[in-house]
């Protein structure tokens, strides 16, 4: 008798929760905490284009984080650069396309300039799409698909679900199928609110840089055991999806 076959969400967004309390605990300054955090990614993108995840979303700035010191988001933006240097090399070997979520001109000149070099150097990548949130805020994003449509002369007629979508950052994507929050807390801190209408949520206790392949498992194993109904009863999922 075969295995019947995984169920994984095709799209796993991450809000990567913890590193500043990892530190602490540990009696180290935030950065360390930020770098523990940055390995933690390493391997959770690895993992997840392994077992054919097929978009990852990374909470990794959001546009409220610019009230944390100076010097906390210099060294987050020199860890993007490090990041960037290391792995785009192996994103382009392992087919990763990488995209950024947010507002790009927002950011200091040098990471915007490799950003911007890392998608052209990754943009043929088909096996699996990362996305970086990056000067990201859900309600902003919503405040600029709406401009955009003002700016077009929109009729209320031209606003639909679809049109909308189309003018998100992750215009082109299925919304998340799974969403996980690290640390422990129980919120979404406005990231990807409308993509993550139906999404459903694990929330893990442990803090980012403990999250581990083992841990990555624990969610999958979590979300494979829900009923994805958007709005049906269980008899019209079942009779749409079938389980094994």
């Amino acid at each position: 008798m075969t295995n019947p076959p995984r169920i994984l969400p095709v799209h796993l967004a991450v809000i990567m929760d913890g590193n500043g309390r990892w530190a602490q605990a540990r009696g180290l300054p935030r950065e360390a905490g930020h770098r523990a955090g940055a390995e933690a990614v390493r391997r959770i993108v690895t993992r997840c284009r392994v077992l054919g995840i097929r978009h990852l979303s990374l909470y990794t700035f959001s546009s409220e984080n610019w009230n944390r010191p100076p010097k906390e988001i210099s060294a987050l933006f020199g860890l993007l650069l490090d990041f960037l240097g290391q792995e785009v090399p192996r994103m382009v070997q392992q087919g990763i396309a990488l995209k950024v979520l947010g507002d790009v001109e927002g950011l200091p000149l040098p990471q915007r300039t490799a950003l911007r070099r890392a998608m052209r150097s990754t943009e043929a990548g088909r096996e699996m799409t990362l996305n970086l949130a990056l000067n990201y805020g859900g309600r902003a994003e919503l405040v600029r698909a709406v401009r955009s449509f003002l700016a077009e002369g929109a009729r209320p007629e031209d606003i639909t679900e679809q049109s909308l979508a189309a003018r998100l950052y992750t215009t082109g994507q299925p919304d998340p199928d799974l969403l996980v929050r690290t640390s422990g807390e129980l919120r979404l801190s406005n990231f990807l609110l409308y993509q993550c209408a139906y999404s459903e949520l694990h929330f893990s206790p442990v803090l980012w840089p403990d999250f581990d392949e083992a841990q990555l498992q624990l969610a999958l194993d979590d979300y494979a055991t829900r009923s994805r109904r958007f709005g049906k009863t269980q008899e019209q999922t079942d009779a749409h999806h079938p389980r094994p």
